[in-house]
């Protein structure tokens, strides 16, 4: 999927709950690079698909997020919620890519280890 399609739609369909409805993907290593660090915060709905990201990092980032990695597949393999700014994700075992969504929003969706998340297009 082209990050120059826009927003995507997340869900988890394990659980059939909305992740969220605006999720930007960083496919480029330029956008998963900068992430989210010029954003001032995340809204509900929100958040950042990052490809090829088994490990993060919150350094200069101005507020906390939950992390949700997730395999090849799209099955979660580690959930980080809350993580404050200033602190590293490292290594999550078995992760390609990192979902940063707002804080909380991991729950609401009822996101455990094991799931699977879909990446579709917004629906029209």
């Amino acid at each position: 999927m082209s990050p120059k399609a826009g927003p995507v739609r997340v869900e988890n369909a394990t659980r059939g709950t909305l992740v969220g409805d605006r999720i930007r993907v960083a496919a480029s290593v330029r956008d998963r690079t900068v992430g989210l660090l010029r954003t001032p915060a995340l809204e509900p709905g929100e958040g950042l698909w990052i490809e090829h990201a088994p490990s993060i990092h919150m350094f200069f980032m101005r507020y906390p997020i939950d992390a949700v990695f997730v395999d090849a597949d799209g099955r979660v393999t580690k959930i980080v919620p809350a993580l404050r700014p200033w602190r590293v994700v490292w290594w999550a075992r078995g992760a390609r890519d990192c979902i940063e969504l707002p804080v909380g929003a991991a729950q609401a969706a009822g996101i455990q280890e094991g799931d699977e998340l879909r990446r579709m297009q917004p629906s029209a």
